[in-house]
């Protein structure tokens, strides 16, 4: 009679904890209570994925004394804005030209100091090379700016994540290069950028060269006829929408085997031995 007396009190006390313990929330799993970190944020851009036919026209290494101007007017002729990733030392020469860029809606970025490839550098000329360059635009137009682009496009992914913690850089890049620094003529850097623009696209060009910028009316043109509109790196990257996953392609396990032929009712005969 004891035995059971005591197996009746553990049993009672079994019961409470039990009761005392939460319970599970409905379709919640063991796994799920800790909520998945959030995906980090993107910093480096060489194109976007947007609804529309939206790109970006960048220009970079000025302002020249005679060429950002003369792109300037063809730019205001056309209501159309674009983007100036410009060397700090050239900057520092022409500040008027960078205040009439941004008097005209357009956007300007870092792309360093003196144009060396900054992949190269230690640390601290790194720095030295945005932070001469982000002092100097802030003191023509006011406020640093939000974007750079490293010359060459050389920039470790290290650098890249450096940069945009010192500074908070998005790092811009581009899809579509005419290799106009090699001064191939207005022709061929008309029919490269043609060829190889596409919604959401990041173009490269140079200021600084007169077969470019006698390039641009054609270009410009074209491009609008074709229905693209050109917004501001910053404004691009703003509608930058994630790519759509492919589906991935079934296995041969996946095919559902045909299925057998129907019987036709006649007997097969039986084999001859």
């Amino acid at each position: 009679m004891k035995f059971v007396f005591r197996l009746l009190a553990a049993l009672a006390v079994s019961t409470r904890l039990f009761a005392q313990e939460p319970a599970p929330e409905a379709g919640a799993s063991p796994a799920s209570a800790a909520s998945p970190s959030p995906a980090p944020a993107k910093i480096s851009y060489f194109s976007t994925h947007v609804d529309g036919p939206y790109i970006a026209l960048t220009f970079d290494d000025g302002p020249h004394a005679k060429l950002t101007p003369k792109l300037l007017e063809i730019l205001a002729q056309r209501h159309i804005k674009v983007t100036f990733f410009l060397i700090g030392e050239n900057a520092h020469a022409h500040p008027e030209i960078v205040r009439e860029e941004i008097a005209q809606g357009h956007e300007v970025g870092n792309h360093s100091w003196d144009h060396p490839n900054l992949r190269k550098l230690p640390e601290e000329k790194l720095r030295s090379e945005l932070q001469r360059t982000d002092d100097e635009i802030k003191a023509i137009i006011g406020r640093s700016p939000a974007i750079m682009r490293p010359p060459y496009g050389e920039l470790s992914p290290a650098q890249r994540l450096w940069v945009n913690k010192e500074f908070g850089y998005k790092i811009i890049f581009w899809d579509v290069d005419p290799n106009d620094w090699k001064d191939p003529g207005p022709s061929v850097v008309a029919s490269r950028i043609l060829a190889q623009t596409k919604p959401g696209s990041i173009i490269l060009s140079h200021d600084i060269h007169a077969g470019t910028v006698e390039a641009m009316p054609y270009i410009i043109d074209t491009l609008l006829q074709r229905g693209y509109k050109f917004v501001t790196v910053p404004e691009l990257i703003a509608m930058d929408r994630p790519r759509p996953k492919k589906a991935p392609s079934p296995s041969p396990n996946d095919v559902p085997a045909a299925p057998a032929p129907a019987s036709s009712g006649v007997p097969v005969p039986a084999a001859t031995p």
